[in-house]
C-alpha cells in the first residue's frame, strides 16, 4: 500500500526523496514513545500522523499508571489506526526479575498490546534465558522487538551488539532496537552531548549480516541523529524513541521536505 496523495499540495510538489511504502511497512518503521499521553493527545496525534507511526512504544513502565479502562481506550486507539502498541521493555524487565514473565505477556495480551519489547538493559540475563523470553513473547504476540544495549553503561563492545542481533532475530525477534534511551547522550553509538560516533557505526554494521541491517531500530530522539542516520541509510532507516511531537518533523526529514535532507537530493544532482 502506498500512502494516498491527500495533502493540499499533492497535486503540485513531489517529495525530494521520494514516497515512501505505506503500512504495513518491512523498513523504514517509526517508534514513537509515550511517556503519558492522555486519550484525547493520542487521538490527535494519531488524525493528525498516524501514516506515519508504526509502532507506539509506552515508555518503561507507564502501562501500570494508566486506569485499565484509559489504557484499553488508547490500545484500542492505536488498532483503529493500524499503529502497534508494546509496553516499554523495562516493564517486561521488572516482570521476568520477579518471576511473572508469562503472567505478564498473558496480560498484555487481554489488555490489547499488539507487540512485545524483550529486553536486558537494567537487569542481567544469561544467554539462554534471554532467548527464551523472545521465544516465549513470540509465541504470545505477533511482533516481538528486541533491545540490545545497557541504559547505565556506556562500555559498549560492538562485536556483542552484532552476535546479539543475530541471536535475537533467530530466536524470533522481528525487529532489534539498538539502546540510545530517551535522552540519546551517552548510550549505544552515542557519545555523551548525542552525537554520532561513526567509527562505531561503521564496525557495527560491518559486522552485520546484510539481511539483519533493515532490522534495526535505532534509538534517535534528537533531530542531529535523526539526520545523520537517514543520511547514512537512507529514509527507510527505522528510528526509534521519537517524541510525538516530532513525528511530523521526522517524516519531513525522511521525505526531504526539510532543508537538513533536502540538500542530499541537491548532492545527488550535482554528481
Amino acid at each position: 500500500m502506498i500512502l494516498s496523495d491527500s495533502g493540499a499540495f499533492s497535486q503540485i510538489i513531489q517529495y525530494p526523496l521520494g514516497k515512501r511504502p505505506g503500512k504495513p511497512r518491512e523498513s523504514g518503521w517509526t517508534m514513537v514513545i509515550d511517556k503519558g499521553l492522555g486519550y484525547e493527545q493520542l487521538s490527535d496525534l494519531l488524525e493528525v500522523a498516524s501514516a506515519y507511526i508504526d509502532v507506539l512504544k509506552f515508555g518503561f513502565g507507564t502501562s501500570c499508571l494508566y486506569p485499565r479502562h484509559i489504557l484499553r481506550q488508547k490500545l484500542s486507539l492505536a488498532r483503529v489506526f493500524s499503529v502497534l502498541a508494546c509496553p516499554g521493555g523495562t516493564l517486561g524487565e521488572i516482570a521476568l526479575s520477579q518471576n511473572v514473565y508469562d503472567k505478564y505477556l498473558d496480560r498484555c495480551v487481554k489488555l490489547g498490546f499488539t507487540a512485545i519489547e524483550v529486553s536486558d538493559g537494567t537487569i542481567d540475563l544469561s544467554s539462554d534465558a534471554r532467548q527464551r523470553a523472545i521465544a516465549a513473547a513470540k509465541q504470545a504476540m505477533s511482533v516481538v522487538i528486541s533491545e540490545v544495549g545497557k541504559k547505565l553503561d556506556h562500555n559498549v563492545d560492538i562485536r556483542d551488539y552484532a552476535k546479539q542481533v543475530t541471536k535475537d532475530l533467530e530466536a524470533g525477534a522481528d525487529f532489534v532496537v539498538i539502546e540510545g534511551r530517551e535522552s540519546g547522550e551517552n548510550a549505544g553509538i552515542y557519545g555523551a552531548q548525542g552525537q554520532v560516533d561513526s567509527s562505531m557505526l561503521d564496525d557495527f554494521i560491518t559486522l552485520l549480516p546484510v539481511d539483519a541491517r533493515s532490522k534495526i531500530i535505532w534509538e534517535a530522539p534528537k533531530k542531529a541523529q535523526q539526520i545523520e542516520l537517514i543520511e547514512r541509510f537512507g529514509q527507510t532507516v527505522s528510528l526509534g524513541n521519537i517524541p510525538p511531537t516530532d513525528v511530523i518533523a521526522l517524516e519531513c526529514l525522511r521525505l526531504g521536505l526539510r532543508a537538513d535532507t533536502f540538500a542530499l537530493r541537491n548532492r545527488e544532482d550535482d554528481k
